[in-house]
């Protein structure tokens, strides 16, 4: 087998280069930077066409029509404004007969009501309210709360006193 030396003087556009004093990476660094360049300045040049519908009507997009849409309840049902302004006239704070209207002087007694607690007074009306007033949530018909009593609890003394060590390990409380 005879070894052939390996002539480095091919005309190739690479040897090219580097004859004429620039290298092969300037030429391709040049390249990938004139692409990048391009890449990054096409969308500022980039422009939408924005035309007026034939029919002159608007075009409104649906995501805009579904912000201003309101969520939750919106209105207080008339049988629980009744109970609302049965507790209040109760506790002194509505006058008259419950007539199941969310008006403004039921409004203004609600206000009176929760500002005397230390409540805000400007989102009607307030949970803890109507927890006061005696109308919080009814879990009589709970899945657990069958055959259950809402007493008070048994006084600590009832407790038996591994129970209550057991409660004060877990609790990190020292004897």
């Amino acid at each position: 087998m005879r070894d052939f030396p390996i002539n480095f003087n091919v005309n190739c556009p690479a040897t090219q280069f580097s004859k004429g004093g620039h290298s092969v990476f300037f030429f391709r660094a040049s390249v990938v930077f004139v692409f990048s360049a391009a890449l990054i300045a096409s969308p500022a040049f980039a422009t939408r066409a924005h035309r007026a519908h034939a029919s002159g009507h608007a075009r409104v997009s649906h995501r805009a029509v579904r912000r201003h849409q309101l969520h939750g309840q919106t209105a207080i049902e008339p049988a629980r404004v009744t109970q609302i302004q049965q507790a209040l006239i109760h506790e002194h704070y509505l006058t008259g007969e419950a007539n199941g209207n969310w008006d403004a002087a039921t409004e203004a007694a609600m206000q009176k009501y929760q500002a005397d607690q230390g409540w805000q007074t400007k989102l009607m009306p307030d949970s803890r309210a109507i927890k006061k007033l005696g109308l919080g949530p009814d879990y009589s018909n709970a899945i657990n709360a069958k055959n259950s009593s809402f007493g008070e609890p048994p006084p600590a003394s009832s407790i038996p006193p591994v129970q209550s060590a057991g409660f004060a390990d877990a609790a990190g409380v020292n004897h």
